[in-house]
Parts: C-alpha cells; sequence; structure tokens
C-alpha cells in the first residue's frame, strides 16, 4: 500500500516517542512495586505522585484528587456506580444524555435494574444540551449529574461551565466524560463547577490502559475495586507505574503543544469540511460547526451505507470511521446521529474522521478526493440515488 493517512484519532492515537522512550525503563530497571518499603521501589512511589501533580496542575485540581484507573471506561463506570451506591439514602435519581459514550449509557442502564432512575436528555440537531430540559429534570431525589465534555462521534462541545453551575446552585453532583476533550481544549474543574472527571491516556499520545478519575475533595465517592490500599484506599491493585509514567508524560506534551497543535487542527478541519461541503453534493455535516473538538469531521453522505464506504477507503490506505470504536462492529446506525434526529437510511451513511499533529493539507486533498471518487461509485449503485434525480430532474 503506497498511501497510509490515519484518520482515526478519535478511537486512538499513537503513543508518541518521547512518552514510550519516558517508560521504557519502568518496564526493566525501575520495576519495583510502589507499595514496596525499600528505597528502590519508593522511588517509583514518588515518580507515581509527580505525575499525578502533572495532570492535577493542568485541570486546576490537587494530586490527592486524582486517581489513577485502567482507562476511561473503568473511571466512567466508577463514577456512576460508587455515586449511586454512596448516594442512595439522599436519592435514586441520575441524569445523562442520549449521546453519552456506551461506558456511559449501558452503566446507567446497569443501575436501572438496581433500582435507580435515569433521566436521558435529548439533544439539538447539533448535539448540544438544553438547559432548560436539564433544568426541568432535576428532581429532589437527584444525585447525580453526568454528562460528557465533548461527543466522541460528532465533536461538539458542551456547555460544560454553564451545566455545572446548575448543579452546584442545586446541590448535586456533577460528573462529566472529558476522554475526547482532555489534552484537546483548555479545562479547568474549579471554574466548571466539576466534581468527578474521567480521562484516558491513550487518546492524547500516551500508552493504552491508563487513565484517571477526577474525584473532588469531599465527595464521598466509595471504593471500586476492593483489595490492596494502592490510591489511597479508593482502587485496589499493583500500579501500572509505566502506564502512569506514560500518560503524565503525555499530558504535559499535550499541554505544552495544545495551541500550536490545535490550532493547526481547526485550519485543516475546517478546510476539510468546506471542501466536502463544496464538491459533494448530499452531505450534512454533523456537529456543531464551530463548537466542536479541533480535530473532528463527521458527515453523512445521503444514499451511501458507511460500511462500504470505510471499505473502499482502507483500499485507498485511509483509515477513518463511521463512529465510535467501540460500536464499530455493530449494524445499527449511531445512537448519536439518531439523537441529533438523522432518519435512518441518513445515519447510515455516517463518516468519521479525527486529525493529528501530523496529518498535513496533502493528506486532506487526497482524503477529498478519494471521497468524491468513492462517493460517485457507490452512488451509481444505488437504486434509491437514481430514483431521486430522476425526481429531481422532473
Amino acid at each position: 500500500m503506497d498511501k497510509f493517512i490515519y484518520l482515526d484519532n478519535a478511537a486512538t492515537t499513537k503513543t508518541a516517542p518521547e512518552v514510550l522512550e519516558a517508560m521504557l525503563p519502568y518496564f526493566t530497571e525501575y520495576y519495583g512495586n510502589p507499595s514496596s518499603v525499600y528505597s528502590f521501589a519508593s522511588r517509583n512511589k514518588d515518580e507515581i505522585t509527580k505525575q499525578r501533580e502533572i495532570i492535577a496542575d493542568v485541570l486546576g485540581a490537587k494530586g490527592n484528587e486524582i486517581y489513577f484507573t485502567a482507562g476511561g471506561s473503568e473511571a466512567d463506570n466508577w463514577a456512576l456506580k460508587a455515586t449511586a451506591e454512596a448516594y442512595k439514602e439522599k436519592g435514586n435519581h441520575i441524569i445523562t444524555t442520549k449521546i453519552e459514550h456506551h461506558a456511559i449509557l449501558h452503566t446507567a442502564e446497569y443501575l436501572e435494574k438496581n433500582g435507580f432512575e435515569v433521566t436521558y436528555l435529548d439533544v439539538d440537531e447539533n448535539g448540544v444540551v438544553k438547559l432548560e430540559d436539564l433544568k426541568a429534570a432535576i428532581r429532589p431525589e437527584t444525585i447525580l449529574i453526568s454528562i460528557m465534555f465533548a461527543n466522541n462521534e460528532i465533536g461538539t462541545i458542551e456547555p460544560i461551565k454553564e451545566i455545572g453551575e446548575i448543579a452546584k446552585e442545586h446541590g448535586i453532583l456533577f460528573h462529566t466524560d472529558a476522554v475526547q476533550a482532555f489534552g484537546q481544549i483548555p479545562i479547568n474543574v474549579d471554574e466548571c463547577h466539576i466534581d468527578m472527571l474521567s480521562a484516558s491516556g491513550h487518546k492524547l499520545n500516551g500508552p493504552k490502559g491508563i487513565g484517571f478519575l477526577y474525584i473532588r475533595r469531599g465527595v464521598k465517592i466509595r471504593s471500586f475495586v476492593h483489595g490492596g490500599a494502592q490510591e489511597r484506599k479508593r482502587r485496589a491493585g499493583t500500579e501500572n507505574v509505566p502506564g502512569i509514567i506514560g500518560i503524565g508524560t503525555a499530558v504535559k506534551r499535550a499541554v505544552d503543544t495544545m495551541k500550536e497543535r490545535t490550532d493547526k487542527e481547526k485550519e485543516l478541519r475546517d478546510y476539510m469540511i468546506e471542501r466536502i461541503e463544496k464538491e459533494i453534493p448530499y452531505a450534512r455535516l454533523n456537529g456543531h460547526r464551530t463548537d466542536r473538538l479541533p480535530n473532528n469531521v463527521n458527515f453523512s453522505f445521503r444514499f451511501i451505507e458507511g460500511e462500504s464506504l470505510l471499505i473502499m477507503l482502507d483500499m485507498k490506505g485511509i483509515c477513518a470511521s463511521s463512529g465510535s470504536a467501540c460500536t464499530s462492529g455493530s449494524l445499527d446506525p449511531s445512537h448519536v446521529l439518531l439523537a441529533i434526529g438523522l432518519p435512518h437510511e441518513i445515519a447510515h451513511g455516517s463518516l468519521r474522521m479525527t486529525l493529528s499533529e501530523e496529518t498535513t493539507k496533502e493528506d486532506i486533498d487526497y482524503v477529498v478526493d478519494s471521497l468524491k471518487e468513492i462517493v460517485d461509485r457507490l452512488r451509481s449503485m444505488s437504486p434509491l440515488y437514481e430514483d431521486f434525480i430522476k425526481k429531481q430532474s422532473k
């Protein structure tokens, strides 16, 4: 294959060379268990504390409010399940949205089977939560609001600060799944009144298998994994030291490069959107036009099956997605696209392309040129498109 263009960075990113370099010694040289008392091991304990502080500083938090997990899905599960258990005497009602990642939605479904009530908020045609709907959903027994910072499929950034203010005003805990947003846009937990926040290493050029949950001091959340006394007795298990070194290094790198990197991504993102809208008819941009992640482009192409589109793009060396990586094996259309009001037949023709700092204008031109060719070819084989054109010409 002559070409290889990776545009699926929302699914996972390439581990940066400096991140890998920082991790390697902790596999073979500094391999001590941080819980041991001798100096060889306590060095690793100090390094974990250092990485915790790096992450906390980025969020405007304190080091002892960062708890390492195996990734974003565990952090989401922990936030919802442990909050439900800890605050069940206060109430049994949770508010979330219809466009959350399945780590939230499936956890919410689990809690519904165990006596909790969940309100799933609608969003508008751009995927934005309506603040009036949120206010109207609040009950005396509401204990938690969990709304993602930015959507993993369509890239829409939610009004998190305003949501946090509403939660604080009503004395309700506020959790946000920031897996896609963290490292891409600035986040301050105090300014946004965030009580808990989930993030993952492999979305920002760090390793897989490591993430964290920010828990504001004073939140009575319980342990999620029982066993040892690690993570201040809240998350048992020997710490993933190389992973923690990796995510800390990746976070520092992401923050240091954020402005230059995201300015470039926005420029290429908007260029790609403009070319597709001008050159490919019957294409719909999904997500908010401006309040979206810097690297996210999501389109629905009418009269096209997304699976066929992905296969033909792959044949041209282009990696993209029809939705989130967790559901890419499903034949059902994206729940996010259905939630923003797309009919099934249009939602099926969706394509998500997520850029990185390595993406070039030449890459974008090649992808759009390839898209034009593939869309034309697939539509030429579609009886629905043929009928549509005939009706348009009458």
